[in-house]
């Protein structure tokens, strides 16, 4: 299966919501790599690498977030996967 990459912004009541720390939990339970942190427009950004269909499940888990969270937009964008990160970490806002 290919490795691909995606860079997210999710909009919506997705910041005090553990949206970062849900994310990570989940990546991780799909082995997935990459970074998630809080931007200061109140969105999330995330970029995520990993097998193809491990990062279609993190996007489908993305559009609704966690339980408390509120998803009203995701900008989605595919780029090349790089290999770069180890593992999926909560980035300084």
């Amino acid at each position: 299966m290919a490795q691909k990459r995606i860079h997210l912004v999710v909009r919506g009541r997705v910041q005090g919501v553990f949206f970062r720390a849900t994310a990570q939990r989940e990546a991780r339970q799909h082995g997935l790599t990459g970074w998630v942190k809080n931007r200061k427009d109140k969105s999330v950004e995330m970029v995520v690498e990993g097998e193809e269909d491990a990062v279609k499940d993190f996007l489908g888990w993305a559009q609704h977030g966690p339980s408390t969270a509120r998803v009203d937009k995701i900008d989605t964008k595919w780029r090349s996967y790089t290999g770069e990160f180890s593992d999926f970490r909560i980035a300084s806002d």
